[in-house]
């Protein structure tokens, strides 16, 4: 059995998404208050969308603010399912507008080439990373710490900064940060929305086997905090 995580439930999405928006903001500002910059990673997909939109509108001092995402498909940074185009069109407006973003897809035609450079392009974000945004697939993978892939057991052991995944399972080969990487990190938050998410994550909370779950391997530690952040 894991010990639950910090969980936070919420009546909606909205007053989910406000309440988180308003805290990464502080933590942010925190950040850049104390230490003169702060770094962020966000996960792709449609959950945190809106979240996006509301921090972009929050009072940070963006300029220096780094941001990168937690993993990336293996696409065109203008393509509809590259995590690097959502971020763009949501996250770096308004406010946002001026943060120091840092994607993870690069010219090398596949993660496994293009590894390196990523890792060096990142290398100049501020450590730990103040504030990690982490999604939660149905089969219990988390950036792309994919159960059904052979790259499992690197993702979840190497002190690489990032790795790439094939999944069986999910189109495109991907470039993921390490579970080094993220548990490298003054907060973490799992913001996941729907019941069917819910049972997902007690699933996970019932034994400790990152391979099956890899979700686990975040909920499972007590190096970072991880507040889990739930609506209906």
């Amino acid at each position: 059995m894991i010990q639950a995580s910090v969980f936070k439930s919420f009546e909606n999405k909205e007053a989910l998404e406000e309440q988180l928006a308003e805290r990464i903001a502080q933590q942010l500002q925190a950040g850049v208050d104390s230490r003169g910059k702060a770094s962020l990673i966000v996960s792709g997909g449609s959950t945190p969308l809106k979240l996006f939109q509301l921090l972009s509108n929050k009072k940070v001092e963006w300029g220096e603010v780094y941001i990168t995402l937690a993993d990336e498909r293996w696409v065109d940074a203008e393509a509809n399912d590259s995590n690097e185009k959502l971020v763009r069109a949501h996250l770096l407006q308004n406010k946002a507008a001026n943060a120091k973003f840092q994607g993870l897809k690069n010219m090398f035609s596949t993660p496994e080439e293009g590894c390196d450079m990523a890792i060096e392009q990142l290398a100049h974000l501020p450590r730990p990373f103040d504030v990690v945004i982490l999604g939660m697939g149905n089969d219990g993978h988390t950036c792309s710490w994919f159960p059904c892939s052979k790259e499992i057991d690197v993702a979840l052991s190497t002190d690489e900064l990032c790795v790439a995944v094939n999944p069986e399972s999910a189109p495109n080969s991907r470039l993921s940060l390490s579970k080094t990487a993220v548990l490298a990190s003054r907060q973490i938050y799992l913001h996941i929305v729907g019941e069917q998410k819910l049972t997902v994550y007690r699933q996970a909370l019932e034994n400790e086997n990152a391979n099956s779950m890899p979700i686990r391997a975040v909920l499972g530690q007590n190096k970072t905090p991880v507040d889990v952040y739930w609506s209906a």
